[in-house]
């Protein structure tokens, strides 16, 4: 009895070494096999809104009222100072062509009933005729008040008018032309004041839309692909949002 235990110690002694050295090899298989084996992929998706930038809104607005509201993302309002933009042109567009027609009709009045040349004439020219008789009463009148320097050449400038009718005639349709002038200025300047009105209406909807965004809810969605060992492939979904 005694002999059979003490064969069973001895081959308990020289087995053990031998499992210790089969349970570490086993460990580093499967850490070799997780690393060879095991992967994982993510996708992330997110949903961050850009901020928009009131400098831009500001470029667009200057550059064509109403593009700044629709950069903006708020064209409901910013349509009307498109739609005020195209209006405008047009009566522009309009008012230069007839102040055009009623200078040529002045000038062609003046070269048939005073006998003006129109080369070389400036506006100022045309004012005063529209004021004097003759070259020759302006010339006196200057003479009188010592305005040499503002007297005419009689052989360059020289006119006449055959009657004080037609020179009020004249001058009624220069007055008339001046005037067209007059209101294109304020068209042209209704214009600015319709950027500039577009420019500060695109600041302020950006302002909002920036504060928007930043208390609307913010997320990301992420899917990720792991592959255990002895396990099939699995997919992972993770979705987080933040206020």
């Amino acid at each position: 009895m005694k002999k059979i235990f003490l064969i069973i110690l001895i081959s308990v002694l020289n087995a053990y070494p031998q499992s210790s050295k089969n349970l570490l090899h086993l460990k580093e298989d499967i850490d070799n096999f997780k690393t060879e084996n095991s992967s994982e992929l993510n996708i992330l998706f997110q949903d961050t809104p850009q901020r928009k930038k009131p400098i831009l809104g500001i470029l667009y607005s200057l550059l064509l009222p109403g593009m700044g509201e629709l950069y903006a993302e708020s064209y409901s309002s910013g349509k009307y100072f498109t739609i005020a933009e195209g209006a405008l042109w047009g009566i522009f567009v309009g008012m230069n062509t007839y102040a055009g027609w009623q200078q040529d009709r002045y000038k062609s009045f003046a070269v048939s009933n005073a006998g003006i040349t129109t080369s070389g004439k400036d506006d100022e020219f045309y004012s005063v005729i529209s004021r004097y008789e003759s070259i020759e009463a302006y010339n006196n009148e200057k003479a009188l008040n010592r305005d040499f320097e503002e007297m005419y050449n009689e052989k360059n400038y020289f006119w006449k008018w055959n009657s004080e009718e037609e020179r009020q005639k004249y001058r009624s349709l220069w007055l008339s032309s001046e005037q067209t002038i007059n209101d294109i200025r304020f068209v042209v300047g209704a214009m600015l004041l319709n950027r500039l009105a577009s420019a500060i209406n695109a600041v302020r909807l950006i302002a909002a839309y920036n504060k928007r965004i930043e208390e609307e809810v913010s997320w990301n969605f992420s899917v990720g692909l792991t592959k255990p060992i002895n396990l099939p492939h699995q997919i992972t979904f993770n979705f987080q949002k933040s206020f």
